[in-house]
């Protein structure tokens, strides 16, 4: 049920707009969350395609984002805060978190650019799975 504004509430009537807004424009989460995946994933594929002039710096910012978008999945995945992820799932995503903040690691420490394709699959293949609308038909029958 929307909530009436008063007429007089210039301030309360623009955030009523952008929330009115927000909502008929914004992805679903799951959509949302492979869009993140697969900007990782290009801004991994770009730093590769242009390792010659990557520096520690443009390196570490990239992994970095990546590693900020990882460990969202990892504490969700921990905390399980709707209490609806089967356990087998919150254990695949935080076993893929870790493997991922793992080969992060040793990319730092060794750089190469071939080390970045497990990194850049991975994230195409969960955004892959994420942006899939799942069947509500098939989802009630498990």
């Amino acid at each position: 049920m929307p909530i009436s504004i008063p007429p007089n509430n210039p301030y309360a009537q623009a955030a009523d707009a952008y929330d009115q807004h927000a909502q008929a424009h914004t992805p679903d989460q799951r959509e949302l969350e492979g869009r993140i995946l697969l900007k990782s994933a290009k801004m991994l594929k770009d730093l590769q395609n242009n390792w010659e002039n990557t520096n520690e710096e443009i390196l570490e910012s990239t992994l970095k984002y990546n590693r900020q978008i990882w460990m969202i999945f990892y504490d969700t995945a921990l905390e399980n805060p709707e209490e609806n992820r089967p356990n087998d799932l919150r254990s695949n995503i935080i076993n893929l978190a870790n493997f991922i903040f793992k080969r992060e690691i040793d990319v730092m420490s060794a750089p190469k650019k071939e080390k970045l394709d497990i990194l850049i699959s991975i994230n195409k293949e969960i955004a892959a799975g994420l942006m899939i609308k799942p069947n509500m038909e098939n989802a009630k029958q498990t």
